[in-house]
């Protein structure tokens, strides 16, 4: 990869932070002093082959909704307008696009309808910046991968990166600390080591496809209930979890497994870290 100059916006965030080192590549981020709701000239986005953009507002609250648009929809815009042809453009969205819709698969494929069923403000701005990306994208004759995340976990990051759930559920299970659990712990994810994220993102840069759309996670083998999950953790530790179970209903998603057989008969990628060794890099910083 060291031929191809990549931009990874976001670049200092939980998972951005690892991107932008696997890549060798440069960060366009607020911590990194540059904040892309402000920047007036973005013309400088035309040196680079790659822009990996991870950047964006993450706040599920109700008053938070004119923020998500403005970053995650004007800010993507904002990219797009300056893109090339023949250069790359990654599009980080999320499996919750597809709200409750998800209900009816056991694995969520790409087919799986978008149709508005009460997605939140960052849910259905994250959408929206699909659709701006496809028509940038197609205008410019730049390539488009759009990868819609699943849960994606990594080791602590420096510069106050607490991470995701996975993240908490080590450090509070490695502390002896309680931990509560909604339904019982039953909600269903499939986990992916942001190394294997990387990997897929890699293997579209190197391939010859021009756009495509791809739901990415862990798959079946890297399925687990939240109960489990803290059992592997408390396995690894030592310890046992200190767990509240209650049967309080969740608003997110119940059961969410990737179908990864597009990634796969596309790109030939296949997540190669499992849970285990997943976990095993998050509790050496804990």
């Amino acid at each position: 990869m060291s031929e191809k100059k990549i931009l990874v916006t976001g670049g200092s965030g939980y998972l951005g932070s690892y991107i932008r080192q696997y890549f060798n590549a440069d960060d366009l981020s607020r911590r990194a002093g540059q904040d892309l709701s402000l920047l007036k000239d973005l013309s400088f986005i035309k040196n680079y082959d790659v822009i990996i953009h991870m950047a964006a507002c993450v706040n599920k609250r109700a008053d938070a909704a004119g923020q998500n648009f403005t970053v995650n929809v004007g800010g993507t815009i904002k990219l797009l307008e300056k893109l090339s042809e023949g250069q790359t453009f990654i599009f980080c969205s999320t499996k919750d696009v597809y709200g409750s819709h998800i209900d009816k698969y056991k694995t969520v494929p790409e087919t799986c309808s978008t149709d508005f069923i009460g997605q939140n403000a960052y849910e259905w701005s994250k959408l929206i910046a699909e659709k701006y990306a496809e028509y940038y994208c197609n205008n410019a004759k730049a390539r488009l991968g759009i990868f819609r995340l699943s849960t994606v976990y990594a080791p602590a990051a420096s510069q106050g990166n607490p991470g995701g759930f996975v993240s908490f559920f080590t450090r509070t299970i490695a502390k002896g600390e309680q931990l509560q659990l909604k339904m019982q712990g039953e909600q269903i994810r499939d986990l992916l080591h942001v190394n294997d994220l990387a990997e897929a993102f890699k293997l579209f840069i190197n391939s010859n496809q021009q756009s495509s759309l791809y739901n990415i996670g862990g798959g079946l083998k890297n399925s687990t209930t939240l109960y489990q999950l803290t059992q592997t953790i408390a396995k690894l530790v030592k310890k046992s979890a200190n767990l509240v179970l209650s049967d309080e209903a969740v608003k997110e998603q119940i059961h969410y497994v990737t179908d990864i057989s597009k990634l796969s008969s596309e790109l030939g990628w296949q997540p190669k870290i499992d849970i285990e060794s997943g976990l095993r890099t998050l509790l050496e910083n804990v």
